[in-house]
């Protein structure tokens, strides 16, 4: 009977440990998918003079992005580690650069950058609602 009861005591006391634990920012899609479309978004704006980045319209979603993840228990500390972190860093460029190559962008031809720009704006797309044709 003990043991039933310290296992009972000992799963209580877990519960708000577990209820605490949270991903990595970089496992909350919600977050980390937007803070990617902005980032392709603002890639192709600096390659490409005909198409410029709608700059507030990114600003203002990433204050509700920071929002949304105070939300969800996240501290403007750990926010910001997130963001400044240099391997985030890294692996959201090897994520956009791998979707720039898949859609027939190269650096040495800033003109690529342009015709996936006016296909992301055309499409309405998550990217294309950070870009405008100039």
């Amino acid at each position: 009977m003990y043991l039933i009861r310290l296992v009972a005591a000992i799963c209580v006391i877990s519960i708000p440990v577990l209820a605490e634990a949270k991903p990595p920012l970089r496992e909350v899609k919600e977050i980390d998918n937007e803070l990617y479309y902005i980032a392709i978004a603002n890639e192709i704006s600096e390659y490409c003079p005909s198409i410029s980045g709608r700059r507030l319209k990114a600003i203002g979603v990433m204050w509700d992005l920071r929002s949304k993840a105070n939300k969800l228990g996240y501290s403007d500390k750990e926010i910001r580690a997130y963001v400044d972190s240099d391997s985030e860093k890294d692996r959201m460029r090897a994520k956009g650069e791998s979707y720039l190559a898949q859609n027939g962008v190269s650096y040495e031809n800033p003109k690529t950058f342009c015709t996936l720009g006016k296909k992301e704006i055309e499409r309405n797309s998550a990217i294309g609602v950070y870009l405008r044709a100039n």
